[in-house]
């Protein structure tokens, strides 16, 4: 019985067979872009993986418009993680926005660059959410997801039984 119960959660932290989870780096001026270079100089072209820079003019409907189709350009249906460099900032926002309207989607914040080279080739083993507690274990007190913000923070709930309705 309890082989049975570990074979389960080890076949659903495993993602499906040739499936790879998109990458969206995001962060402030062009951090993101410098971190895609670097990844690609190390390990070639990467599929599925795009660098949206938010600078400090940039709209928040811009950023949306640009973090939306980079979504979509990653996404194959197998989730996507979104890498941000601040808690709370806008690019993380904009993620956190999105990640409601699509399943598999975590928003990552504190990345760095040896972190995503770390765990880039994790891309094609993991579900999402098993990612996303991989990279924020290996990642040390820096690192955070949306999900755990949320574990700290419940979301503010209105209380209907205090007037009996």
């Amino acid at each position: 019985h309890h082989l049975y119960v570990i074979f389960t959660l080890l076949h659903y932290s495993l993602a499906k067979e040739g499936s790879m989870l998109g990458w969206v780096i995001t962060c402030h001026d062009e951090l993101a872009q410098e971190m895609l270079d670097r990844l690609e100089q190390k390990f070639g072209p990467l599929a599925q993986c795009r660098a949206v820079n938010y600078w400090r003019n940039l709209s928040s409907n811009m950023l949306s418009r640009m973090m939306c189709d980079a979504l979509h350009a990653t996404d194959s249906g197998d989730g996507v993680i979104f890498l941000t460099d601040k808690t709370g900032a806008a690019p993380y926002r904009a993620a956190a926005l999105m990640s409601h309207k699509h399943t598999h989607c975590e928003v990552i914040s504190g990345v760095s660059y040896p972190l995503l080279e770390r765990m880039y080739l994790l891309r094609g083993t993991l579900s999402s959410v098993a990612f996303r507690q991989a990279i924020v274990s290996a990642g040390g007190p820096m690192v955070s997801s949306l999900w755990h913000q949320q574990q700290k923070n419940p979301p503010f709930r209105l209380r209907h039984d205090a007037w009996g309705n």
